[in-house]
Order: C-alpha cells, then structure tokens, then sequence
C-alpha cells in the first residue's frame, strides 16, 4: 500500500477506485479495489471501505465506519459514527421500484445509528432507522425501525434479544441484563433499553 501523503491525500484510494467530483474523503480513510465513490457523497475519518463498493449518490458516512466488500449504500442512506456493514449488505431508497418510472424524487431515508452493525448479505428496506449498537444477523431483511440494542434476525427481521455495546448478546431476567464479556450492565424499564 502505499503511503497516502505521496499523493498529496489524507487518505488511501487504491488506483482503480472511482471517485466522483465533489465527494469528500475524511483523514486516515482506506478505499479498496474496484469501489465508487459518487458525487455529493461524505465519508469521514479513519473509515476502512473493502473492495466493489458503491456509496452514493449524496450518502454520508460517519468516522471510524467500516463498508466490506461489496456493499451498496444509495442516496438516501446515513452512517453515523462506527458503524459496521458487512459483506454484500444492500440498503434500498425505493419502497416500489419500476425500471420504466422514475422515483429519484421518492427517495426514502435510511439512518443507521452510533455503533450498530449490519450482517453480511443483510438487507436494509429503505424508511428505518436501526438504533444505537443494534446488531442486525447476517441474512436478515430489516423492513422497520430497529431499537437499539436489539438483535435481530430473520426474513423479515424480528428481535430476538439484547446486544451489549461490544456486541456480544446479553444474558438477563427480570429486565436486568449483563454482558458475559465485558461484564457492562443493562436496564430494560418499558420499551426503553439502557446501559447503566
């Protein structure tokens, strides 16, 4: 790899990616082989971005995000911070697409929150908003709102537990729940779930 500063960049984009005027690229981010950066597109700092990307148009992307390979994010699309996406996952911007109708002005939002992770092969249904450190399994086509915290898995994705902020699924009784790993400790009062 070479050394981005060579090239009078802050960041890394391997020769074959495609970079769109007027797409911003944050310090310390790496770009791998064969991906799309399109116009209007913010990727922030320290991102790591695999090879056969396609992110945009007018899609931002939080710092410390990490895009695997072969991952779709249309417009309409928002990372915040340290999100994960795993391989292949798809985010769609149309609830009712034709080839031959032209819905560019129907684009929905899609907003994965602080720390959440999304599964490989994963589908996001454009319209949800998936919570701080939800956690969606590899596999699972999300079509609403995700809590955060929550596991989900399936087609179509349900809830079936509590992740901690480290992503490791929590043990509990009684609405309280403590991570086996780092031991953090958890309250679920009502719908509302929160660390303690």
């Amino acid at each position: 790899m070479s050394d981005p500063k060579e090239n009078n960049k802050p960041y890394f984009a391997h020769p074959t990616v495609c970079i769109d005027e007027n797409a911003e690229i944050g310090d310390g981010t790496k770009i791998w082989h064969f991906s799309h950066i399109l116009s209007d597109t913010k990727i922030g700092k320290n991102c790591v971005i695999g090879q056969n990307a396609a992110i945009g148009p007018k899609v931002k992307v939080g710092d410390g995000c990490k895009i695997q390979n072969n991952v779709s994010l249309y417009a309409g699309v928002t990372l915040e911070d340290e999100v994960f996406i795993g391989p292949s996952a798809v985010f769609t911007n149309v609830l009712t697409p034709r080839s031959f109708v032209d819905r560019r002005g129907e684009f929905s939002r899609t907003l994965v929150k602080k720390g959440a992770s999304v599964g490989a092969n994963a589908t996001i249904v454009c319209g949800a908003t998936i919570g701080q450190y939800a956690f969606v399994g590899a596999g699972a086509v999300v079509t609403k709102d995700v809590p955060s915290y929550a596991l989900m898995v399936g087609v179509p994705a349900r809830q079936k537990g509590w992740v901690c902020k480290c992503g490791v699924p929590l043990k509990g009784i009684s609405g309280k729940y403590a991570c086996p790993r780092c031991f953090a400790e958890y309250l679920l009062e009502g719908s509302v779930f929160r660390c303690l």
